[in-house]
C-alpha cells in the first residue's frame, strides 16, 4: 500500500472517529436535558400533589372556621340552614382556587380555561335552567326566611312539618307521616302559610240552632265553654255572635284563641264539649229535611189505585 492510500484510509478512520464522537456528544446532551425535563416534572409534581393536599386541608379549616364563625350569632345559632351553606361554599372555593394553582404550577394556561369555562357556563345555564332556578330559589329562602326547620307550614297545597332544606328542595313531613319534596322554585314563588311563626292561631267553630231556640242561651253555652276550656287564652276573649240565618238553621259562631301547638286538640275538643253542653241545655242541633209532594193529576193517582176524584 503506498503512502496515498495510507492517507486516504488514516483520513476516513478520523471522519469515521469524529462522527462517533459527535454523535456520543448528541446522545450526552439529549439524556441531559430529558434528565432535567423528568427531575423539573418530577418537582412539579410533588409541589402540585403538596398544593392540592394543602388546598383540601385549608378547605376543610375553612369550612369549619366559617360554620362556627356563623353559629356565634344568636339569631342564626339554631338554624343549621345559613351555616352548612356558607361552610360548603367557602370549601369548593378553596379547592378550586388549589386546582388553579396546580394548573398553573403544571405548566396549563389556566387563562384559555377559564375563558373555555365561561363560554360553556351559558350553555350549562341554559340547560339546567330549572335547577338554577331552585339554586336560586333556595338562596332567597335563605335570605328572607319564610319558613325554617321545624316549621309548620303550608307550601303549594301540602301541610307539614319542613324536615329539612337544601338549595334544591323543601323536605315537608305531612300529618299522615309521608314525605313530601317541594322545589325550591316553587315554594318561592307560590304562597307560604307559616302556623309555627305566630305565638297564637284562633279557632273558629259554627253550629246550627233551630229557630224556635233560645239564641242568647246558645251564645252563652258557646262562650262558657270557651271560658272554661284552660287551653283557651284569656286576651283576646272569646268571642260568639248569630253570622247567618239559613233554610233551616241559625249559625251561631264561637272565635277563641289558643297556643299554635295545640290547635287541632283545642279546636276538637272544644266542639265535642259545645255539641254536649247544647244537648244538655236543651238547645237543639236540627239536620236537614225533606218533604216530598205528590204533584201528579188526579186521574193518573186513581189509575194507579188511589180514590177517584170528586
Amino acid at each position: 500500500m503506498g503512502r496515498a492510500d495510507q492517507g486516504d484510509v488514516l483520513a476516513e478512520t478520523g471522519s469515521l472517529t469524529d462522527a462517533v464522537r459527535d454523535t456520543l456528544d448528541g446522545q450526552t446532551v439529549a439524556m441531559a436535558k430529558l434528565t432535567d425535563l423528568v427531575g423539573g416534572l418530577a418537582v412539579n409534581l410533588t409541589i402540585s400533589v403538596l398544593i392540592l393536599a394543602a388546598a383540601f386541608w385549608t378547605s376543610g379549616w375553612a369550612g369549619r372556621f366559617v360554620r362556627q364563625a356563623i353559629q356565634r350569632f344568636p339569631h342564626i345559632r339554631e338554624d343549621q340552614t345559613l351555616a352548612e351553606f356558607a361552610s360548603s361554599l367557602t370549601r369548593y372555593a378553596v379547592i378550586i382556587i388549589g386546582i388553579i394553582a396546580v394548573l398553573r404550577r403544571l405548566g396549563v394556561e389556566t387563562t384559555s380555561i377559564i375563558t373555555v369555562l365561561g363560554a360553556a357556563s351559558l350553555a350549562i345555564g341554559l340547560a339546567l335552567q330549572g335547577a338554577l332556578t331552585n339554586v336560586a330559589a333556595g338562596v332567597m329562602i335563605l335570605l328572607f326566611r319564610p319558613y325554617r326547620v321545624g316549621d309548620q307550614v303550608l307550601i303549594a297545597g301540602k301541610s307539614g312539618t319542613v324536615r329539612h332544606f337544601d338549595l334544591f328542595n323543601t323536605e315537608i313531613r305531612d300529618f299522615d307521616n309521608l314525605k313530601v319534596v317541594i322545589p325550591n322554585g316553587k315554594a318561592f314563588g307560590d304562597v307560604v302559610v307559616n302556623y309555627t311563626d305566630i305565638t297564637r292561631r284562633r279557632i273558629e267553630i259554627k253550629v246550627g240552632i233551630g229557630y224556635d231556640d233560645d239564641i242568647g242561651k246558645a251564645l252563652a253555652i258557646a262562650i262558657r265553654c270557651a271560658v272554661q276550656e284552660p287551653r283557651v287564652l284569656k286576651e283576646p276573649a272569646p268571642w260568639a255572635k248569630v253570622t247567618a240565618l239559613a233554610p233551616s238553621t241559625v249559625e251561631v259562631t264561637l272565635r277563641c284563641w289558643t297556643a299554635p301547638a295545640g290547635f287541632w286538640d283545642v279546636s276538637y275538643d272544644l266542639l265535642r264539649k259545645v255539641k254536649e253542653s247544647f244537648d244538655a241545655g236543651g238547645v237543639s242541633l236540627p239536620f236537614p229535611t225533606q218533604v216530598s209532594i205528590d204533584e201528579s193529576p188526579p186521574r193518573a193517582r186513581h189509575r194507579a189505585g188511589g180514590q177517584p176524584p170528586p
